[in-house]
Formats: C-alpha cells, structure tokens, sequence
C-alpha cells in the first residue's frame, strides 16, 4: 500500500507502508525483508504487550522480554504452514502464541513452588499497562468482550490499546487507506467493546441486587 501525503513514517513501519497480510504473504515465500519488517513492526508492540503478564514468582531466570524472544522465534519457524485469512490474522496469531507461552510458565511454576508461595498477596506481579489504566476486574470483562467482537474490530482494539500502534501504523498494518480512516475504526470498535462490557458489567450486577432483595426484611401490613 502506497503511502499517502502527510502519512508519518515510523521505524516500525516498513518503507512503502505495507498491510501485515502483504509482509506475510512475502515473507512465507522466502523474502528475508518481509520477515524483518515484520518482526520490526512487532517486536516492541509484543514486548508491551507482554510487561507485567508473567508474574514475578513465575519467572526463573526469564524475563518477559526472553518470553517474546522465543514465542516471536517459535512463530517465524511455524510461518510456512501459517495460513492468514484477514489482515489481522497474523497479529492474532502472534498474540496468542505469547497467551499461551506465558500460561504454560505460570502452570510450570505452580509445580515447582510450595502452596503459600501462590498466596495473591504476595505474588507482587507488576500489572500491565492495560491493568493499571482499566483495573483486574475490569481486565476480565474487557478480556471476555473482545472475544464477541469481529475479528477486524478486535486486531484494530489490540492494535490500539494493548500494542500502542499509532492511527497511521493501524492503517498500514490492517489495510486501511488513511490515519483517518483508521482512527475511525478505533473509534467504532471501541464503542463497540463499551457496550459489550457493560453488558457484561450489568450481567454481574443483576444477580447481587436479586439476592439482596431476597434477603430484605418484608414489611408488614
């Protein structure tokens, strides 16, 4: 995709400011460029992604930078069988990867450590960026929402609020014609994921207010 007058460059933008699709696309048929952009362009978004989601009691001499290391490493030796259907796939994929990565650490440290080293108290894991703005609990209903999104909706929420990409690196990443256009879609989606999480917000609400009108003293008559 050309880039168009005004559009910022970026160092984790590639030069002509190709979708993530395209990159991919190059980069399964050999093209050593199209690999390096690509783990350019998300290598840093991965590694804010990641800082803070494995907890310091789970960490035996990796940190979540190794974490990222070795899941983007896992992920480029996998990228020949890799298959994108949409422009966000590829991101979705390297997202999850790291999910799990960093859920297959935290189950290996419960083996290894006693009972009340897993006390909550004194996990002392340092939220991430996304926990400390929106809270734990507000963590889980944005982490359940954005799973009933559509799949653009979602990568372009991702992209935005977790990877930090600017409206003009989401336009070049997910085939978007501008910044603008792009910033558009940030805007509808993150509506979107608003309603969803209160709808979910209500949904917890709901049963705690009918319990608590069961248990109220009735008035005579």
């Amino acid at each position: 995709m050309a880039q168009g007058p005004g559009r910022p460059s970026s160092p984790d933008t590639p030069p002509g400011g190709e979708t993530s699709f395209a990159l991919v696309g190059r980069a399964r048929a050999g093209d050593k460029a199209a690999l390096e952009a690509l783990c350019a362009r998300y290598l840093p978004r991965l590694q804010r992604w990641a800082h803070g989601r494995l907890p310091i009691w789970a960490r035996s001499g990796l940190d979540t930078h190794d974490l990222v290391q070795e899941t983007l490493a896992n992920v480029v030796g996998r990228l020949p069988s890799f298959k994108p259907r949409h422009e966000a796939a590829f991101q979705a994929y390297l997202r999850q990867a790291l999910m799990n990565r960093v859920r297959d650490e935290v189950r290996r440290a419960r083996r290894r450590l006693p009972e009340d080293a897993l006390d909550p108290a004194k996990a002392a894991a340092t939220p991430s960026p996304l926990e400390q703005a929106i809270g734990r609990e507000a963590l889980a209903r944005y982490e359940s929402a954005l799973q009933r999104l559509k799949p653009e909706e979602r990568a372009t929420i991702i992209a935005r609020l977790e990877m930090g990409f600017s409206h003009a690196e989401i336009a070049d990443a997910l085939g978007k014609p501008s910044a603008a256009a792009a910033h558009m879609m940030v805007t509808r989606a993150l509506v979107r994921l608003a309603r969803e999480m209160a709808r979910d917000a209500s949904a917890r609400v709901k049963p705690r207010e009918t319990k608590s009108l069961s248990n109220a003293p009735r008035s005579r008559v």
